[in-house]
């Protein structure tokens, strides 16, 4: 240890975490079940000895079970750990063990330079190579006066990408490929295309580089991010500067030009579950702090795992709930973040013996805390144990995602017969689904393809999941895809099969910007990015997963359509009401919606056969209507007839770039 001994005081118990102020830094964590705790301060984040041990009093430092310090004239930048001491019986789900290094649950950051993933499976000392938290200063930064956008949901368009697979293809040519600071540089292409926010795959601390155990030596690592490690810290291998503690300022940095943009960002969390697995796993921060707290444990001390990944996090205990709460409020209010989309949202349904709860505390906090009031949140409303939820998720402003949407429209459009009604449905903004639980169409989270999931490229090229190089034998990713190669196994120089591929990407498009709802589209589906057939790239950190820049160019006929369908869809009020169509009728005598076939108000919904369905769309100003043919020949359809006003072609997906669509106030008369 250098001679850098800091003075210290009691403490006290709130908030929780490192809190800076000008007299020094209050220590805060909780665990009930511990004896003894440690602080370790260590001057460098590579540093493997502590510049100072700090052992915590319990008569002094403990206030009901909350274990706490106040450091005198400790500075911002300082790198800190804790060690915790206890009870250690698997047969009662508890792992305390004073050898390991353990995360402060609401560190603002972490840094990973010594970590070794095996010494924190073992029940040695790894103070040599263990991770450590930051002492960070949130209050040291200019906003500019920005702050969240609150967009109202039937105005957003959702981009969904992975901050690190976006920018890191040198085909970017961004100067800080893969990081926060060289997204920033590509925020012009995502304005010009027209979205409105961004759903970010998960970008807290996660362990980015450990090698996966069935596929040792591939190289292939947890790319998705989806194993979360510390849900206050940004992820440090996104940052450009980790080990000065800058990982706050460089997301903030982010934010504040996504939103100078008029780009609103949402973030994928995980609270169902941690990187820390079952008992397997590594002891990185709740596990050796109060496993039984921070965790759902059985009779016998096992973990229930409802989320297929070892454990689920005990999230409608007090003090999970306390903290998710917290942790959500910080990102809104000191990191401007405009909204969250939940993974396996369903885990946070379940109560501390693992059952569904009809009103879930937490997620009813969720939907009433006032400081996220205005803050967007969606719901992956299933987990991995078949709790499936779409259409009833607990809460009314809850969005989800809408599985059956996706389904639904992937196998009408391959050509399946008898789905139009389900689809009108769809399109209808789930009315099905959600008007008679008194929800609104803005619950629908409407998408064709996600990251879990073929690309659409891919969707209308294999009709196979081509999985071999995930190391897992093609064992893993959906089965059922719903998708279509037409006509020939992925890539092809067939030139009518290019064409029809196209087609069928474009039908995609225009339906699901045509539905009520919220759109979410797949980063790059707008420039045909390939996945070569991977339906599962959770694990792949390279060339299958990243955004390939020269497709902008390749492929830009088809950017411009997708460009031009959002703006299409962002002008005309009718395409993302609030509400569900009522059957009001207009000035010209047409309904909100009217459902027709090829015969004008005959829509066949008991035609099994049918594959082909129109609708007009009765406006204020505009009316449109729609003619939607899945059918593999021509199909002649009526056209309404209104007094004094003529229909104007828009958009046909037959005709190639860029007649297929029209040029601004150059609609082609269609009589």
């Amino acid at each position: 240890m250098s001679d850098c001994i800091y003075e210290l005081e009691s403490g006290v118990a709130h908030p929780l975490g490192a809190s800076v102020c000008s007299r020094g830094v209050n220590f805060s964590i909780f665990s009930e079940h511990a004896t003894s705790v440690e602080l370790l301060l260590f001057e460098k984040h590579n540093d493997k000895k502590p510049i100072q041990i700090i052992n915590l009093n319990p008569k002094e430092n403990r206030t009901f079970h909350f274990w706490h310090v106040f450091v005198k004239e400790l500075k911002a930048g300082i790198h800190y750990a804790y060690r915790f001491d206890g009870l250690s019986d698997s047969e009662t789900g508890q792992f305390f063990n004073k050898n390991k290094i353990l995360l402060d649950p609401y560190a603002r950051g972490n840094n990973k330079s010594l970590w070794n993933y095996d010494m924190a499976c073992s029940s040695e000392d790894n103070i040599e190579h263990s991770m450590r938290s930051t002492v960070i200063d949130i209050s040291d930064y200019d906003w500019e006066g920005d702050k969240p956008l609150n967009r109202s949901m039937n105005h957003t368009v959702i981009y969904e990408l992975h901050l690190r697979g976006f920018t890191k293809s040198s085909t970017s040519k961004v100067k800080n490929a893969g990081t926060f600071k060289g997204f920033i540089e590509k925020i012009p292409y995502l304005k010009e295309l027209g979205v409105t926010a961004v759903e970010m795959l998960p970008i807290f601390s996660f362990d980015e580089m450990s090698e996966l155990p069935y596929a040792p030596g591939s190289n292939l690592n947890n790319f998705w991010g989806y194993n979360t490690i510390s849900f206050f810290s940004p992820n440090s291998d996104y940052c450009v500067a980790p080990g000065s503690g800058e990982h706050v300022n460089e997301f903030r940095d982010m934010v504040k030009a996504l939103h100078k943009a008029g780009i609103e960002i949402i973030l994928d969390i995980v609270f169902n579950h941690t990187y820390e697995g079952n008992e397997s796993g590594p002891v990185i921060s709740f596990k050796g702090i109060d496993n039984k707290i921070y965790y759902m444990i059985d009779e016998n001390g096992n973990y229930r795992d409802f989320s297929g990944c070892g454990n689920s996090l005990n999230c409608n205990h007090p003090i999970v709930a306390k903290f998710i709460i917290d942790c959500l409020k910080y990102w809104v209010t000191e990191m401007h973040v405009d909204g969250f989309r939940f993974d396996e949202a369903s885990v946070l349904s379940r109560g501390e013996d693992g059952q569904p709860l009809k009103h879930p505390p937490v997620l009813w906090a969720i939907e009433l805390n006032d400081f996220l009031a205005d803050t967007k949140v969606i719901a992956e409303a299933w987990d991995a144990a078949g709790l499936y939820q779409v259409g009833g998720f607990p809460g009314y402003r809850w969005a989800e995602w809408n599985g059956r949407y996706r389904d639904d429209v992937r196998r009408f459009v391959r050509g399946e017969p008898g789905l139009i009604k389900q689809v009108a449905s769809r399109i209808a903004g789930s009315v099905d689904l959600y008007e008679a639980t008194e929800r609104l169409p803005i619950n629908s989270i409407n998408f064709i393809c996600a990251h879990d999931g073929f690309t659409m490229n891919d969707l209308v090229s294999f009709n196979e999941k081509h999985n071999m190089a995930n190391g897992e034998n093609g064992k893993d990713g959906a089965n059922e895809n719903f998708s279509w190669n037409c006509g020939v196994e992925g890539p092809t120089d067939d030139l009518e099969i290019e064409r029809l591929r196209e087609k069928q990407i474009k039908n995609y498009a225009v339906i699901l910007l045509l539905s009520q709802g919220v759109p979410m589209i797949l980063a790059g589906d707008e420039v045909r990015r390939t996945q070569q057939g991977n339906n599962n790239a959770y694990c792949q950190d390279n060339e299958i997963s990243w955004f390939d820049w020269n497709l902008t160019e390749k492929n830009s006929g088809m950017f411009r359509f997708w460009k031009k369908m959002i703006a299409f869809r962002k002008k005309h009020v009718t395409l993302h009401k609030r509400r569900f169509f009522t059957g009001a009728v207009n000035s010209r005598g047409l309904k909100d919606i009217s459902w027709h076939g090829v015969k004008l108000n005959e829509p066949g919904w008991d035609d099994d056969s049918a594959r082909a369905f129109a609708f007009t769309l009765g406006g204020n100003k505009t009316d449109i209507h729609i003619m939607i043919n899945m059918y593999w020949e021509p199909l002649s359809f009526e056209i309404p007839v209104v007094d004094c006003r003529n229909w104007f072609l828009v958009v046909d997906t037959d005709k190639d770039s860029p007649k297929d669509f029209a040029d601004d106030n150059n609609e082609e008369d269609y009589f």
